[in-house]
């Protein structure tokens, strides 16, 4: 690992993010990122890879608590090109800088709120259309805040998008004719487009219809069973996850607490890990991502608490493993209900205390719908409040004119396994 680079010495954008290329197919890209520390900085930084479409194969961060620095291996999901640049962009914002405005917009949070855009538009409905809008919005590096989406009688799809612009330029013409031209591609262009400054609209969406008690206590639940008729049943791959390992070690070093994680592989397992730390005000001080040993991945961390010290009182060590097994166990919750005489999906993602969640949760949902032939009749995005977390939850009412009999437990249980798996990577 290369020396850590203090404040004092000249460091420029090229030096804070450094992406290497693998140099044959299927060989990883190496992410290297050296800025200031941050409480949290390894959660930002992987919840960008992963907003990118990317998996972590392996990585080592260090930080002395003033200076930190990241080596992180990826490897694409997909063969679709990747937005290096863009990455590299995204991964700055996210980095401390060693001037002196930087740390008062940290001290505003809304110093660099991105404003929201109401994307509203009217095309013919067909399977797999809301997914292949949702991609286009990813691609364009538009981010979806809220959705909702009706059908009309006629069979047409009316959609309205809330989305943010993490290039910040969706205010200019040319950004904005460059949106319109990518999605009339894939809508057609008879297809009724409209974009603008969402304002109070926006606001009116932040929460969805309450759910009933029975739906809420099922999808916000801590624990998941076996039992095959619980409506979010785990499949046989699934229960692997149980087999989760959270060990905590005070003998190894005189100033850090050695955490020591053992998982099965599946997308998001960092993310999963550093955004409970991160809420948790738990700080890295030195950490090393291992590359998987038959599907398993295994992860070592030396932390300190907010105070700087080690964890040492047994309920605070009790404390932190029983969420780390939680959140690896169960980091997004998949359940399939009846709402009146429809079929409802619903997805449950939790909120950081900074507001953010794991990114292309709706991207993955609709990817697996579309993928088992399930049209959507109509879907929404909000936010939803329990004793322990802010949820973002996803709404889906489900087309019955498919060829899955949504009707038994057979059918629901393929339609959340599939999503599950879509959602972890399998």
């Amino acid at each position: 690992m290369n020396p850590l680079q203090y404040p004092g010495s000249t460091l420029d954008d090229t030096d804070t993010v450094m992406i290497q290329k693998g140099k044959r197919a299927g060989e990883p890209n190496v992410i290297t990122v050296n800025c200031p520390d941050k409480t949290g900085l390894a959660c930002d930084i992987c919840r960008t890879i992963l907003d990118f479409g990317l998996y972590i194969v392996k990585g080592d961060v260090s930080t002395d608590g003033i200076w930190c620095y990241v080596v992180l291996w990826v490897v694409p999901q997909s063969s679709s090109s990747k937005r290096w640049e863009s990455l590299k962009q995204r991964l700055l914002s996210v980095c401390p800088s060693c001037s002196v405005s930087f740390y008062l917009n940290q001290l505003s949070p809304h110093a660099n709120a991105s404003p929201v855009y109401l994307l509203t538009f009217c095309s013919s409905d067909r399977r797999g259309l809301l997914h292949d809008v949702t991609q286009v919005l990813s691609e364009l590096e538009l981010t979806i805040q809220r959705v909702k989406v009706t059908k009309t009688p006629d069979g047409r799809a009316v959609d309205l998008f809330f989305i943010t612009d993490n290039l910040e330029m969706l205010h200019t013409q040319a950004r904005k004719d460059e949106t319109s031209k990518q999605l009339h591609a894939v809508l057609g262009k008879s297809c009724g487009l409209e974009l603008q400054l969402a304002g109070p609209k926006y606001d009116n969406l932040q929460y969805i219809s309450s759910l009933s008690p029975s739906v809420a206590e099922e999808l916000f639940r801590c624990k998941l069973e076996d039992n095959v008729s619980h409506a979010q049943a785990l499949s046989s791959d699934m229960t692997k996850l149980k087999n989760a390992s959270v060990t905590i070690d005070n003998s190894l070093s005189p100033a850090h607490t050695l955490l020591q994680i053992s998982c099965i592989n599946h997308k998001g397992f960092l993310y999963d890990i550093m955004r409970t730390l991160k809420d948790s005000s738990i700080q890295i001080c030195f950490g090393r991502f291992l590359p998987v040993n038959k599907g398993q991945r295994e992860l070592d961390l030396f932390i300190r608490q907010k105070d700087g010290k080690k964890i040492v009182d047994p309920e605070n060590q009790d404390a932190v493993c029983s969420r780390l097994k939680v959140e690896m166990l169960h980091p997004l919750r998949v359940v399939i209900t009846n709402r009146g005489p429809d079929t409802e999906l619903l997805v449950a993602n939790p909120i950081e205390l900074s507001g953010n969640g794991r990114p292309r949760v709706f991207y993955d949902v609709t990817l697996a719908l579309k993928t088992l032939g399930i049209c959507i009749f109509s879907a929404e995005i909000g936010r939803q409040c329990t004793a322990d977390h802010d949820w973002e939850v996803y709404r889906f009412l489900l087309d019955e004119d498919c060829n899955i009999d949504l009707s038994t437990m057979v059918g629901r249980n393929q339609i959340v396994d599939k999503v599950r798996r879509t959602l972890m990577g399998w």
